[in-house]
């Protein structure tokens, strides 16, 4: 499985990372990206299973990016990993086609929970 991870920290990135494998998800296929209008040319070129993107980053948002992704007809599994859970949040992800929303601070068992719905 091939799993793209968006955010414009690195340093998050590498958290992201660990706690998939913390959940047991470790051996898949990473591929990161900065922003997403680099996750969404990714989506294009890499073809990834799955992506895990942050909500607020510069260029282009992951909302903005999930959005541009399904306005041209991608299914990809797509799920939020942000530090901002409010409801309002949940509902726009959802509307927008997400799978699932991860509030930081997350634990391993909130990526496994999520990750199940769309393994």
């Amino acid at each position: 499985m091939k799993i793209l991870i968006a955010d414009d920290s690195r340093v998050m990135r590498q958290i992201v990372v660990r706690t998939l494998r913390q959940a047991g998800h470790g051996g898949h296929e990473i591929v990161e990206a900065e922003n997403g209008k680099q996750a969404l040319e990714l989506v294009t070129t890499e073809r990834p299973d799955l992506v895990l993107s942050d909500w607020n980053m510069p260029e282009m948002t992951g909302i903005d990016c999930l959005s541009a992704l399904r306005a041209s007809g991608s299914d990809v599994a797509f799920g939020f990993v942000t530090s901002e859970g409010s409801d309002e949040m949940r509902q726009r992800a959802e509307a927008a086609g997400a799978a699932f929303l991860i509030a930081k601070p997350f634990t391993p068992e909130a990526f496994d929970d999520a990750l199940r719905s769309v393994l």
